[in-house]
């Protein structure tokens, strides 16, 4: 968490922003006279609009932000006017489950709407919201949005100064065959076996159950990904109320400092969602724990009564993509690998191009995609590294992968920082380096008959020329992702189409 890469200071100006945009949205509230109910909505709001719309531009951003209210309104008025009629409502957040995770289908914009409708049920199961409560309600969330909005596109625009890298592109697919359909199914069948054990053990903290089943599944592609998703959610969640107790219940709701702890606790969520979904998670629990201090309900039973509903929801991914429609991890490994090394060649070509004296290069936002792809690496082959894996080989393999990617990224941003000094040189021995790492990632990729014959890798240049240096090592490690990545097809660490 602490020393995971962060090109530019990205996700800590995200994170911080995030506190400063949550705060207002809280405080806009509380001076317009809105109840603690509305508040917090108004609050969680903001939260979900700056952490979950992601889309490639500025301007998408900002049309994906002014949607939120149409896929959360209708969920909110729903939600409320059903609060006291069981049946339909389970019937309603089911509905909202299928279409809020099929919507992924349609990019970044549909995740962000899928995420806050589903969002805008949970949140009334949360704060027992009533129908009378609707009019202050969407009064909260509208100015939550404002606020959020202000803050990102007025105040602090962070994505303006350096665009955002895009998302990668979901895995492609037609009918069933398409990840998102799959998991929209799966997904509810994950939420109701959640939402009826759930239930059986509270009939008033249910939601969380449910709530924990559908945060597994997202940004995740495969059955390994989901259960590995699953494991950290529970283990953020009990490290969490482990922290709870010894933090949120001796407060007992207290204002002051409840409020520093929570703005802690949202920078947490943000600056540890990319490289750790259980500190996020920790992060999330304890907030938790603070905002039901605030609402005065908080005691040691009710942590008990989440980790429960939290296992339960967590089994019921776990059975859902097992049994239901299950996507394996072969074909997702082979894919986000593939995108990883493209962008490693389009990083490097746009580097060569800058340091050629070419103005218009900017290899910073190839640099800033491959992390994001990196991530989704990661997560394609944790069911793989994680340590209860009973496949010692693929392990091995699978973590040398994730080794010598890294160790291509560190040479990614070593590159992108020479190019970037104005007094960086350029000559024709770069060019020369520059092609060879195209044509090992060509080879690697299937672009390039695995058996072409390489020239030797050169000498490992002088210190004193760093551009050379960083080329030499990521040569060094795309050379040497060769052996895991076409290991024998018995077993595979990954099934090249």
């Amino acid at each position: 968490m602490f020393v995971a890469p962060d090109p530019g200071l990205a996700r800590l100006k995200n994170s911080t922003r995030a506190v400063i945009g949550i705060a207002l949205a809280v405080a806009t509230s509380e001076v317009c006279g809105l109840s603690l109910v509305a508040s917090i909505t108004g609050g969680l709001a903001a939260l979900l609009a700056l952490f979950t719309v992601l889309d490639p531009t500025v301007r998408a951003q900002r049309v994906s932000t002014a949607l939120l209210p149409v896929a959360g309104f209708p969920v909110l008025a729903l939600a409320t006017t059903l609060h006291g009629v069981p049946l339909a409502r389970d019937a309603a957040f089911l509905a909202v489950v299928f279409a809020g995770v099929h919507a992924r289908r349609f990019g970044p914009r549909g995740h962000a709407l899928g995420v806050f409708a589903f969002m805008m049920f949970f949140v009334t199961q949360f704060l027992h919201a009533r129908p009378e409560q609707l009019p202050e309600l969407f009064a909260a969330v509208g100015l939550a949005l404002l606020s959020a909005a202000a803050v990102r596109f007025a105040l602090w625009p962070i994505e303006r100064r350096t665009p955002p890298a895009p998302a990668p592109p979901g895995l492609p697919g037609t009918g069933l065959a398409r990840p998102t359909t799959r998991q929209a199914f799966q997904a509810t069948a994950a939420c109701a076996f959640a939402l009826g054990i759930g239930q059986a053990l509270s009939e008033d903290r249910w939601y969380w159950a449910v709530g924990t089943a559908w945060w597994i599944f997202v940004n995740t592609a495969s059955r390994g990904e989901t259960l590995v998703r699953g494991f950290r959610r529970v283990l953020g969640t009990v490290v969490g109320i482990a922290a709870g107790l010894l933090i949120a219940v001796p407060l007992h709701g207290a204002p002051v400092p409840t409020a520093a702890l929570v703005a802690v606790c949202v920078f947490g969520i943000f600056y540890t969602a990319a490289p750790s979904y259980s500190w996020m998670m920790f992060f999330v629990t304890v907030m938790a724990g603070l905002l039901y201090g605030l609402l005065g309900v908080l005691h040691p039973g009710l942590l008990l009564l989440r980790f429960e509903e939290t296992a339960i929801g967590a089994l019921g991914a776990a059975l859902a993509v097992v049994l239901v429609l299950p996507v394996t991890t072969h074909a997702a490994n082979d894919a986000w690998i593939q995108r990883a090394l493209h962008c490693v060649r389009a990083s490097t070509a746009a580097s060569l191009d800058r340091l050629a004296g070419d103005p218009d290069a900017d290899p910073a936002p190839h640099a800033a995609e491959l992390e994001l792809l990196l991530g989704r690496v990661r997560m394609a082959l944790a069911p793989l590294v994680h340590p209860l894996s009973p496949l010692r080989a693929r392990k091995a393999r699978a973590r040398q992968v994730l080794g010598l990617l890294d160790d291509c990224a560190r040479e990614v941003r070593g590159l992108v920082a020479v190019a970037a000094d104005p007094q960086a040189s350029h000559d024709a021995r770069l060019a020369a380096a520059c092609w060879r790492v195209e044509a090992a990632v060509e080879t690697l990729t299937g672009s390039r008959e695995a058996s072409e014959p390489t020239a030797p890798l050169p000498p490992r240049p002088h210190a004193a020329e760093p551009a050379l240096a960083h080329l030499h090592g990521l040569e060094h490690a795309l050379v040497a992702l060769h052996v895991p990545l076409r290991t024998h097809p018995r077993a595979p660490l990954v099934i090249s189409a």
